[in-house]
């Protein structure tokens, strides 16, 4: 006859008899993160050097570095901001809102609220000219429309500025709606603000009118204890996905370990592990060019070190299955499943000095496990 072992009879049993090997207790944040600081090193300096030089402010040049925040195994080992940011600070996020709507989108379709494959129009009236766009498609940044996602220095011909600041800014997901396309959907990626900000107003017509204004915090941010989160809307009540999105580092880092751990919080899966792997996924079509090879492969409105159509990993000191939210000025939420390590990174960086690669190289440098040295 079988032996059963309650779980808490199984692990005395592994300590004092059976000679298991050691169990491990997960660590998750309640209210605050558990905290388990790194010990000072070499390694560590050297990070702390990179991340945090002195920058001549009247010029914007060079690395600046607002908050650093590096979670491992569920506690924080390297924690440190630069005035007037804080821990409680909610940063703006820029385009890594992209992300968290694909986190909050994958709660509704775990809820069974929409399919991959369905057309935008279904939650979307207005994208009624574009027919054969699929919801897939917007997240893959493939919807075939003719968008330009130029900043600041070329403002005259970019859709983003337009949409965000001009003309598009009353009703962004109807501005991009506008648009007409000039490839196939599905058939190229072309980063598009645009096409995440009809994600959102898709959202709306997924959940109803009624519920998208708390969406958002009851699907995501609740469960996961994130309470820094302010979200911006357009004046047609669309959460501007694209952008506006403000939270603090430690509850941003919520996100990355709910990602880090196959989308489960805690007892409760709330994204499904098959919407995770579709974020983890390269657009099938996707084919960089080459004066931009180093740049990350798109996934779901996530982003991959991944090597594909015969390209290097854009970041080759950092693990293949690295995923990452990226935003303007050198925003990045990075998820490292195999290291056990989430990395928040806000700044302002104005030039092209700084080097994601080589900042993560030093990351994992400096924070690795005794084991792992």
């Amino acid at each position: 006859m079988p032996i059963v072992l309650f779980p808490s009879r199984l692990l005395l049993a592994c300590a004092f008899s059976l000679g298991c090997a050691t169990v491990h207790a997960e660590s998750w944040p309640g209210a605050d993160w558990s905290r388990q600081l790194t010990p000072a090193s070499a390694a560590l300096s050297e990070l702390d050097s990179y991340a945090f030089p002195a920058r001549d402010e009247a010029t914007r040049q060079g690395v600046r570095t607002d908050a650093l925040l590096v979670i491992r195994d569920g506690q924080v080992v390297y924690e440190r901001y630069a005035e007037p940011t804080s821990a409680a600070t909610p940063h703006l996020t820029w385009s890594m809102a992209k992300s968290i709507l694909a986190t909050t989108l994958g709660v509704a379709y775990g809820q069974g609220l929409f399919k991959l494959d369905a057309p935008v129009a279904a939650y979307y009236p207005p994208f009624a000219a574009h027919p054969q766009v699929k919801i897939g498609h917007l997240l893959n940044w493939a919807s075939g429309l003719d968008w330009q996602e130029d900043y600041e220095y070329a403002p005259l011909k970019s859709s983003v500025v337009a949409m965000l600041y001009t003309r598009g800014r009353s009703d962004m997901a109807a501005f991009t709606a506008a648009h007409t396309a000039d490839a196939e959907p599905g058939a190229r990626f072309r980063y598009s603000s645009g096409d995440s900000n009809v994600l959102s107003a898709a959202l709306k017509g997924m959940v109803g009118e009624a519920a998208y204004a708390d969406y958002p915090w009851t699907a995501l941010f609740n469960p996961l204890g994130v309470t820094s989160a302010v979200w911006e809307s357009d004046a047609a009540g669309t959460f501007v996905g694209s952008s506006y999105l403000y939270m603090s580092a430690r509850d941003l880092a919520r996100v990355g370990l709910l990602m880090q751990r196959e989308g489960r919080w805690r007892e409760q899966q709330l994204l499904p592990k098959a919407w995770v792997e579709f974020n983890r996924t390269p657009f099938a079509n996707y084919q960089p060019q080459d004066d931009k090879a180093s740049d990350p492969v798109p996934g779901g409105q996530w982003w991959l070190n991944a090597a594909v159509a015969g390209a290097r990993k854009p970041w080759p000191d950092a693990p293949s299955n690295l995923l990452a939210a990226s935003g303007h000025w050198g925003q990045g939420l990075y998820v490292l499943p195999d290291e056990k390590l989430v990395i928040v990174r806000y700044a302002d960086d104005r030039d092209a000095s700084f080097d994601r690669n080589h900042f993560l190289k030093l990351v994992i440098a400096a924070t690795a496990t005794e084991v792992q040295r």
